[in-house]
């Protein structure tokens, strides 16, 4: 199903957002649209454009992924703002997320399926506070994602802090397992070291 694009805003030169059709928009729209905004997500058939990121977020996203990567076992990787596809009306884009390393299929590729997945990392922007605090981590549970992180800036020095859960695979929900403030130290999903403190921020 596609979707066409909207007349409403056609008085101001380069806003053309595409109608929802009827049920919302799919998987499939997400990827042929032509013309969305970089990391644009598909929540419940909606799309969901981004506001331009703070400091806070790219350097946080910066320091999990090096910790992460220096740290993976083998036979998994590590991905950046990708897309996941959890249903035909769901694919969120984790800031993080950490995958099975034959999930790979090439340098083309746009999009890993939620049963690819071993940890969802979400960091929390003033314009996303209530997706990645309630409907994404509802969403990954539901799609039976193992681990999920949700990362927000603390006050004060503005370091992170990370929530860490853990799925309940009966009841598909997370139980929360900690709340790091400077030492992201965990033995799941694999061991796990990294110095979250403000000052590991302030050397990137």
């Amino acid at each position: 199903m596609t979707a066409e694009p909207s007349t409403a805003h056609d008085s101001e030169p380069g806003i053309r957002l595409p109608v929802p059709p009827p049920g919302g928009f799919t998987v499939d729209d997400l990827f042929t649209l032509p013309d969305l905004p970089p990391h644009t997500e598909l929540i419940d058939g909606s799309l969901v454009f981004v506001s331009p990121q703070r400091d806070f977020h790219s350097v946080v996203i910066d320091l999990l992924m090096v910790g992460l990567r220096r740290q993976l076992p083998s036979g998994l990787k590590v991905r950046r703002e990708m897309t996941v596809v959890l249903d035909h009306r769901n694919a969120p884009e984790p800031d993080v997320c950490v995958l099975r390393a034959d999930a790979f299929t090439g340098r083309e590729q746009t999009r890993y399926r939620a049963e690819d997945l071993l940890l969802a990392v979400e960091v929390v922007s003033p314009d996303s506070e209530a997706r990645d605090r309630d409907s994404k981590p509802l969403k990954y549970a539901a799609a039976g994602i193992p681990h999920f992180w949700l990362v927000e800036m603390a006050e004060g020095d503005q370091h992170p802090v990370v929530r860490t859960y853990e799925l309940d695979p009966i009841g598909k929900t997370y139980a929360l397992t900690g709340i790091h403030h400077d030492k992201l130290e965990l033995s799941v999903p694999f061991g796990i070291d990294i110095d979250i403190s403000s000052g590991a921020l302030d050397e990137l």
